[in-house]
């Protein structure tokens, strides 16, 4: 009896955190509905992210050997495509050493996408780029 009550008590608790908005939503949200991603004005991106996304419509030349790889969309936030659809680049950081935490995720042909996405924390989240 005491186990059951003690059940009772979480389930009430994640219920009274998931409604007090202390359990994060929005990925649960992304990953079943892809198409609801938010959208950024390729203006209103850092200035490296313009520079990589000039490039990656120039066919290059790309700074680090990774860039242009095809990208597993493991996460699966964005739209559900065949394996070989979506490809990475590194949009640098200033101040960092490695490849950093930035990319832009681009689907379709490599030199004239489909459509691209950003994201900042290294695919916990993606903007689609709006030209």
């Amino acid at each position: 009896m005491a186990r059951a009550s003690h059940v009772r008590v979480l389930i009430a608790a994640a219920a009274l955190a998931l409604a007090a908005g202390l359990l994060a939503a929005s990925p649960a949200v992304a990953r079943t509905s892809p198409g609801l991603l938010p959208e950024v004005a390729l203006a209103d991106l850092p200035p490296e992210a313009r520079e990589v996304n000039a490039q990656i419509r120039n066919g290059g030349p790309f700074r680090y050997d990774r860039d242009g790889v095809v990208f597993g969309n493991y996460e699966k936030i964005l739209p559900a495509k065949a394996r070989g659809y979506y490809h990475e680049y590194t949009v640098p950081t200033p101040g960092v050493k490695n490849r950093g935490a930035r990319r832009i995720i681009c689907g379709g042909p490599p030199k004239r996408p489909d459509t691209c996405w950003y994201t900042s924390d290294h695919y916990r989240s993606f903007r689609e780029i709006r030209e």
